[in-house]
């Protein structure tokens, strides 16, 4: 589904919403809360979001923090890069926990997962380089919530770059299509540029990036987990290499709004830093190489 979701960079809540708010819900084990918002957000009648990182965009540790006073738990942090974030009625935040028993109320650095009502935080749209990515930025002062459970953020974030990673291989596909047939209909010096040996080598170049990215995505999603870094890493560098030769091959043309290769090119820089960028990756995988 992430895959067809991408071929037409479709703005879909399904990233945000079914993948990476759901995961996180349902990693929390709180089965009442499951119960309760999980149906609405499966069959598209609301919204969710999944409020995390902060304006570094690492997706590690959640930078909002809570405390337990006698009112009930309290919210306080700005989280960037929120999916969907400004038309959710289901909002969801990670954050790091305070001990109510340690004295001065000092952090435990517990991470937990809590609901708050969308209209309790300060939820804007947040301008971004990708028009087809809706983001927001939430912002939290001692904002009431509703503590759900302790999520496994590691495996949300691998299933959330697996789902990503197989949208990447749906954009980067259909800009390899739009390519061959602008190539095979553009003359120039009397015949097609797609017949110009060159322009056949670049294209088969894009042919490859493509069915290679496919391969880690499905990897990814049979096998969440380290196939995840790695389909985020590669299937990143494959959509931006096809995008910019996109651009290339299709000559002036794609550099004008009237033409959807620029919406490809900025899904693809935009995509490429969601849930940690390239490099991140990388290290973590070096990490636990070493470790080998």
């Amino acid at each position: 589904m992430l895959e067809e979701l991408g071929r037409p960079l479709a703005p879909s809540p399904m990233l945000g919403s079914g993948v990476l708010a759901a995961q996180g819900l349902l990693s929390a084990g709180n089965d009442e809360a499951c119960a309760r918002l999980l149906p609405g957000i499966a069959d598209g009648s609301r919204v969710a979001a999944l409020a995390w990182t902060g304006a570094a965009g690492d997706w590690g540790a959640p930078v909002v923090t809570a405390a337990k006073p006698p009112d009930g738990w309290r919210l306080d942090g700005q989280v960037h890069y929120v999916l969907d974030g400004n038309v959710a009625d289901i909002l969801l935040v990670a954050a790091r926990s305070g001990d109510p028993g340690v004295a001065g109320g000092a952090f435990a650095d517990h991470v937990a997962l809590f609901e708050v009502e969308p209209s309790a935080a300060r939820c804007e749209a947040t301008p971004t380089m990708d028009p087809t990515r809706r983001l927001a930025r939430v912002r939290l002062d001692g904002t009431p919530a509703r503590r759900l459970g302790a999520p496994d953020l590691d495996r949300v974030r691998d299933i959330a770059c697996a789902a990503l990673a197989a949208e990447q291989v749906g954009a980067a596909a259909r800009a390899l299509e739009l390519t061959v047939e602008h190539a095979r209909t553009r003359v120039q010096f009397g015949q097609p540029i797609g017949t110009f040996q060159a322009l056949k080598h670049r294209m088969a170049d894009m042919h490859v990036l493509v069915e290679t990215a496919r391969s880690a995505a499905y990897a990814a999603a049979g096998d969440p987990g380290d196939y995840a870094a790695v389909a985020k890493v590669w299937c990143s560098e494959a959509l931006q290499q096809v995008a910019a030769e996109m651009i290339q091959l299709h000559g002036g043309i794609a550099i004008t709004a009237e033409h959807d290769a620029h919406l490809y090119f900025k899904r693809a820089h935009g995509s490429t830093r969601l849930f940690g960028a390239p490099g991140d990756h990388v290290a973590r995988l070096s990490a636990q190489l070493t470790r080998l």
